[in-house]
């Protein structure tokens, strides 16, 4: 036979409070409860195994307490981390994050915050795709992250000063001639933050090789950086996939890295500490990126505009450190 559950009555009866305060202490409010009352009630709750209705509590409520999350791809390792930080922060102020894909695709990411909308979430996070969406029915509030939308708020890494901070480093190590495995647009700041770095050290462009954001993408950009008339002697990846896809492409071609090709990557995931050799990267703040985020979310009334972080580089052996 199925046990009936736990009702508020049965928690009012234990604690021998009536059923209005049971409702006080699940709602935190209206009303003030004594605390030990209120520790009464909670007990009460422990033992019975009590679990309030969270739909019509957030329907009383006013809010579902939920976030919306889209990313561009599930799959990569970037996502993932910013997904887990996004979701610990929402946890400890009380929200559920529903996290989806746009697998980079505009189209997709209108249909997902059509769908997320439908489901009543109390604010959405949108993660760097390709376009602007169309936020004109949006009545909740938006956080853009790692992009810049016209009308939402936006947390993003400094991902020029980074890019320098980067190369620059490749330069110290007495490189001359370093290759760019870029991807998005022409004139993305990563790229733009290689040449401030080489512009500064008097040398000249090295090789570009434009891909996606991907192993497979970074290791076809590794095969034609190497059939270069002058191929790099240290490449800067936009991304640690990218970087990944590199060291294969060295690998069959018999190279070793650093003392052949040093790489420096940008992003900073987990994965970048576990390749052979470990990555040196330029390390996105992704917990405190994920924290404000959270945190414009529930308090609301951000102005549009991007707030940037520093990022930070850490050496390990692919460049020669």
């Amino acid at each position: 036979m199925t046990k009936a559950p736990v009702t508020r009555n049965d928690v009012a009866e234990y604690a021998g409070v009536s059923t209005a305060v049971v409702s006080y202490v699940v709602n935190e409010g209206p009303r003030r409860v004594s605390p030990e009352t209120r520790e009464r009630v909670l007990e009460a709750i422990r033992v019975l195994g009590y679990r309030p209705n969270a739909t019509a509590r957030a329907l009383r409520m006013g809010t579902t307490r939920t976030f919306g999350l889209i990313t561009p791809d599930g799959g990569n390792p970037l996502f993932a981390e910013l997904a887990k930080a996004i979701d610990k922060e929402a946890s400890a102020r009380g929200y559920v994050v529903l996290q989806t894909s746009a697998d980079g695709d505009p189209e997709t990411e209108h249909a997902k915050i059509a769908e997320l909308l439908t489901r009543q979430v109390s604010g959405l996070l949108l993660v760097a795709p390709t376009a602007d969406p169309d936020l004109s029915e949006v009545d909740v509030p938006v956080i853009a992250i790692n992009r810049v939308l016209a009308k939402a708020p936006s947390v993003r890494p400094q991902y020029r000063e980074g890019a320098r901070r980067g190369v620059e480093h490749l330069i110290g190590h007495g490189h001359r001639r370093i290759g760019l495995v870029i991807g998005g647009s022409a004139r993305a700041e990563r790229e733009l933050g290689w040449r401030d770095a080489l512009r500064t050290a008097g040398l000249p462009d090295g090789p570009i090789a434009r891909t996606t954001f991907s192993r497979a993408g970074g290791y076809a950009a590794g095969r034609e950086l190497l059939s270069a008339t002058r191929p790099p002697t240290a490449i800067f990846a936009s991304s640690d996939l990218q970087a990944v896809g590199v060291l294969r492409a060295l690998h069959e071609a018999g190279l070793t890295v650093p003392d052949d090709v040093a790489i420096v990557s940008f992003d900073g995931t987990a994965e970048a500490e576990y390749t052979w050799p470990p990555l040196t990267v330029v390390r996105q703040p992704l917990e405190r990126m994920a924290a404000d985020a959270v945190t414009q979310l529930i308090d609301g009334d951000s102005p549009p505009g991007a707030v940037t972080y520093p990022t930070d580089l850490i050496p390990r052996t692919s460049c020669g450190c």
